[in-house]
């Protein structure tokens, strides 16, 4: 079967469903003290939700629309699923993003990390919903494939602040450790996978290759 020649896609949707398994349910209970981030601002919690859930929507609907088995056989339910990875998905969470990049906690250098993430974010998406609808499908596919990448990055983010904290837990003081960690985190999170995406758009791909990714281009 053709989708069986995609063979990150198994793997790619078990790692998006754990993450969500695991990151969503605290959100989902009303109880604040709960939420992973913790500040005193009143309306954080409640944006945070929304960004939280928004961006959980986002993440599973993804992964489905990169699927290539997937938008050849079913293009109504890609175009479907599209709306909803746009307007239930990074529309509302990337809106939240804005304001709890804001006031998030972890210091400025996050601050700006994740203001310039939640608006590469929204762009992006945008144009390649614009590249739909005027059927420019080429670009969409573009467009599209960054949106993934920053949409996934919340998963390398939490990867690099793993390994940031083994780093230089014993190397920064206590007190200045959760916003060095966070800086680090946001910042590679995000920009190392769009690098990635890039470099993927850029790559010289073989005759064979183009014919296929011609084929499995279809509207939204």
């Amino acid at each position: 079967m053709t989708w069986l020649r995609k063979p990150w896609v198994g793997p790619l949707a078990f790692v998006v469903v754990a993450f969500v398994a695991f990151s969503l349910p605290p959100y989902l209970t009303g109880d604040r003290l709960q939420s992973r981030v913790q500040s005193d601002w009143g309306p954080h919690y409640p944006i945070l939700v929304v960004h939280v859930v928004c961006s959980s929507i986002a993440i599973l609907a993804s992964v489905v629309q990169i699927w290539p088995w997937f938008r050849g056989r079913f293009p109504v339910w890609h175009r479907r699923i599209g709306r909803v990875y746009v307007w239930g998905g990074v529309l509302p969470g990337g809106l939240a993003g804005l304001v709890i990049g804001w006031m998030t906690p972890f210091g400025p250098i996050a601050m700006v990390s994740t203001l310039m993430l939640a608006t590469l974010w929204l762009t992006f998406t945008w144009l390649a919903w614009r590249a739909a609808r005027e059927r420019r499908f080429r670009d969409h596919r573009k467009w599209m494939i960054r949106s993934f990448a920053l949409t996934v990055s919340i998963i390398t983010n939490r990867i690099w602040g793993v390994v940031a904290f083994i780093l230089l837990a014993d190397r920064v003081p206590e007190a200045e450790l959760p916003n060095t960690v966070g800086g680090i985190a946001t910042w590679l999170g995000w920009t190392v996978p769009l690098l990635i995406s890039q470099w993927w758009l850029e790559r010289r791909p073989s005759k064979r290759r183009a014919s296929v990714e011609q084929r499995e281009t279809v509207p939204v």
